[in-house]
């Protein structure tokens, strides 16, 4: 009896034993590829507890996850001749666990192989221009080119491909910091110059509309004394009138007139003498000098004050002044 007992005992310990190796556990984002003595069987197991046989099976589970693959910086060349690092990030999904295991050994290196000559090849063909402006045409011409060897061979679906930086080189930074601080100061320029013919523009209709209505100028003066005032208090304005202004403008034009014909006179009187003309030269009559006092005063020394003197003053007077000689020179 107690023979029995210990084989049944050890009868339900291997039960529990070949149980335990024959159940297995898939999870909801695994799918389970079974091989018997290494042959393939065709069934997929889903998630759940699924049963094998404990002896000669063997269970590979695959994680139908998206997985997310950095690639290393990667220098490279562009189009344009420009030496630079790019790094990027690859999002993939397992689509077919058969291939994945089967054609394929380690997956993810495989990707993360590809993916960098991947990058180098379509940096190779772009220009930096291009690279650093339109990052969405480059991404998606990225996944074109790693979906074709590895969807349908590998089973593997490349869902996303993004490049995260750009490493320029020292004097290409500077160059393109001197590139776009010229762009900025030619948009600043265009910008002030067309706020400038805006302005002017108004300007312009503002004055039209004054013209129309004479009233709006006075009311435009008062307005500005008002701004003037509240500013500065202590400051006094006093509106000059432009009809003054033009009063002294056509006084000025008069005296302007004048002195162009006495200039016009001198100006024939040049020409005739260019011309051979003989011109007699005005005589300027001597002035009339007076006969000194025959008795002069004599002061108590007897010395003669005030006769020189008087002479002096006397030529003086009657000496022609700078006008009798330009009307004796017209005359």
């Amino acid at each position: 009896m107690g023979v029995l007992i210990t084989v049944l005992a050890v009868c339900a310990v291997a039960g529990l034993v070949l149980l335990a190796l024959s159940v297995r556990n898939v999870q909801q984002y695994e799918k389970g590829v079974v091989f018997r003595f290494g042959r393939l069987l065709p069934d997929i197991r889903g998630p759940g507890l699924r049963v094998i046989r404990p002896i000669g099976d063997r269970m590979r589970k695959v994680s139908v996850q998206t997985e997310v693959l950095g690639i290393p910086p990667q220098g490279s060349i562009t189009a344009d001749n420009v030496t630079l690092t790019v790094d990027a990030v690859v999002y993939f999904k397992v689509i077919d666990p058969v291939k994945a295991l089967v054609n394929v050994r380690n997956y993810p290196a495989a990707v993360s192989q590809i993916a960098q000559t991947s990058l180098r090849s379509v940096i190779g063909r772009a220009d930096l221009d291009t690279l650093l402006s339109d990052r969405d045409h480059i991404n998606a011409e990225l996944k074109k080119v790693m979906d074709a060897p590895t969807e349908e061979p590998w089973g593997l679906r490349i869902e996303r491909v993004e490049i995260k930086d750009i490493a320029l080189p020292e004097s290409m930074m500077r160059s393109m910091s001197k590139q776009a601080e010229a762009e900025r100061e030619r948009r600043a320029r265009v910008i002030a110059a067309d706020g400038e013919f805006q302005a002017s523009q108004r300007l312009t209709d503002a004055a039209a509309t004054m013209a129309d209505t004479p009233g709006a100028l006075q009311l435009r003066l008062l307005q500005t004394v008002v701004d003037v005032s509240a500013e500065k208090n202590s400051t006094l304005v006093m509106p000059f009138p432009v009809e003054m202004l033009r009063f002294f403008e056509h006084q000025s034009r008069d005296s302007d007139g004048e002195s162009d014909g006495r200039l016009v006179r001198r100006s024939d009187r040049h020409a005739a003498l260019s011309a051979g003309a003989v011109i007699p030269e005005p005589v300027i009559p001597e002035p009339a000098i007076p006969a000194p006092a025959l008795a002069p005063s004599v002061s108590v020394s007897g010395e003669r004050v005030g006769g020189r003197a008087e002479v002096a003053r006397e030529r003086r007077d009657n000496w022609p002044t700078r006008r009798d000689a330009e009307e004796a020179l017209s005359g």
